[in-house]
């Protein structure tokens, strides 16, 4: 599993450790990652995904998970979050379309 968000797209870091001699060591500093379930409210179901802690807070943020997709641009969502974004388009166009 990579270490990076799903729908910001925050990725590990590359750096340095270093001692008390002033030695470097490469090491990684890696996002915060939790698995959480959301509630999409145009698809009417729960979607599990593996997003960082700012990533949740900018989901509430924004308004759910909807919002949220609809806002962001599709070279930072992964593949997985990108289908949901265009299912997330096309229910609220049959909705719009209907109404």
């Amino acid at each position: 599993m990579a270490w990076r968000c799903e729908l910001t797209g925050k990725d590990r870091q590359i750096g340095h450790k270093v001692s008390h001699s002033n030695r470097k060591t490469k090491r990684q500093f890696r996002p915060n990652l939790l698995n959480v379930t959301l509630m999409s409210d145009s698809l009417g179901r729960r979607v599990r995904l593996r997003i960082s802690a700012n990533a949740l807070k900018s989901v509430d943020h924004r308004g759910g998970l909807d919002a949220f997709l609809l806002k962001a641009k599709d070279d930072e969502l992964s593949p997985r979050a990108r289908e949901l974004k265009r299912q997330v388009v096309k229910k609220r166009a049959e909705a719009a379309s209907v109404a």
